[in-house]
């Protein structure tokens, strides 16, 4: 049987910064892992807003 082992890839939640602040109704939010060995701080990555529809910033939340 295979081992089964816990992994260092730990899903993350990107929510839009800019969207927060503008108070339009919704939210920007994309779903992506990150090996938190490598990375153990908060991932901030420029993603595209549908909403707003222009790239913005986008931080891990919890």
């Amino acid at each position: 049987m295979a081992k089964k082992s816990k992994g260092n890839r730990v899903q993350v939640i990107l929510e839009c910064t800019e969207h927060k602040e503008s108070g339009m109704p919704g939210m920007s939010r994309y779903i992506t892992t990150k090996n938190r060995k490598n990375t153990p701080d908060r991932l901030e990555l420029k993603k595209y807003n549908p909403i707003l529809k222009r790239i913005t910033v986008h931080k891990e939340i919890k």
